[in-house]
């Protein structure tokens, strides 16, 4: 067991790491290409810090047959929409707290709130059909390409509303660690698409390695795998956003913080969603449906606080982020 546990922390060390990884690759080709900082932070490098709890999933549906590795597949689908709405939300209204007793910024959340209510309002839509809809027509493959045609028109919308440019040019990793012995200057562009590739590369495999481990671990210990992929792969996965959002928020960079939480709400109620859809059974019940129902209830307080009252209380992502020590009381009490 103790070899199985370091097996996991090293897989995802490395899954973390090479998301990082990434991410400035993703930074440094967008800053190239002279893109908005808004579509390459919120947009390229948002999908690059949700790579890891995406890339388990498939990983764990595609390439590992059984019930089992299908059932860590679709935990960790449902897994990564449910964290972030939840427990992101939670961390968030509670650094704000935390800052204001400190005395480092006021008990006010001042986001974007335009920003917010639109990727709120896809993540309702585009999660709730993905869930229910599957339920109501037999043809999933439907539903599966809607997710992804809506996930489209939210890049469109995205890259038509925004237009600051990059504000702060991120040196290449490659450039840290050869700039000095190479000339990385004069290819930036191409090794950027080549830190990419290879941080992917590296991502990937240890995902493969995670999921055999944690499929073996949960066994082991007589843990339905679903509920483990459920509730503790996107803690671990999700560290990458929930560190930003932390990070944004004591500073006083709400926009930034809630945005890196819900942009990629928005990315994983789609194409992590439509892969479970074609590929497994998708039958959503118990557990899995009950976090589902939750993720939606979260998102649709935080929406509806906009609607009524034009901004957002500490107070309410507190509460909303507070549905996920709910539901993990629930699922582990049986056990």
């Amino acid at each position: 067991m103790t070899a199985d546990i370091f097996l996991l922390l090293f897989n995802l060390m490395l899954i973390l790491l090479s998301a990082e990884i990434f991410t400035n690759g993703v930074e440094v080709f967008g800053k190239k290409l002279s893109l908005s900082q808004a579509v390459t932070g919120s947009i390229l490098a948002a999908v690059g810090t949700a790579l890891p709890e995406t890339i388990l999933p498939l990983v764990a549906i595609l390439l590992h047959k059984g019930e089992a590795g299908h059932s860590i597949g679709i935990g960790a689908i449902l897994g990564a929409p449910f964290m972030l709405s939840t427990l992101a939300f939670l961390l968030i209204g509670l650094t704000v707290l935390s800052g204001y007793i400190s005395k480092r910024r006021a008990f006010v959340f001042e986001a974007e709130i335009p920003t917010i209510k639109r990727d709120l309002i896809f993540f309702l839509i585009m999660y709730s059909s993905g869930i229910f809809l599957p339920m109501l027509i037999k043809q999933h493959i439907v539903v599966a390409f809607l997710l992804v045609f809506c996930y489209i028109a939210y890049l469109y919308v995205t890259f038509k509303s925004e237009s600051g440019g990059i504000l702060h040019e991120e040196k290449l990793y490659f450039d840290k660690i050869f700039g000095k012995v190479l000339p990385i200057k004069r290819f930036e562009t191409l090794l950027s698409v080549a830190q990419v590739l290879l941080a992917l590369f590296i991502m990937i495999e240890c995902a493969h390695g995670f999921v055999s481990t944690l499929e073996h671990v949960s066994l082991k210990i007589g843990f339905d795998p679903l509920l483990f992929a459920l509730l503790i792969a996107p803690v671990a996965t999700e560290l990458p956003e929930k560190f930003n959002s932390v990070t944004w928020t004591f500073k006083g960079r709400d926009t930034l913080a809630m945005g890196n939480v819900t942009g990629a709400m928005v990315f994983q109620s789609t194409f992590p969603v439509s892969v479970g859809i074609i590929f497994t059974d998708w039958n959503i019940t118990g557990y899995a449906l009950l976090s589902a129902s939750l993720a939606i209830l979260s998102g649709a307080i935080i929406l509806g606080e906009i609607f009524i009252r034009k901004k957002i209380s500490p107070l309410t992502l507190i509460f909303s982020g507070s549905f996920y020590l709910i539901y993990a009381l629930i699922i582990i009490k049986p056990f």
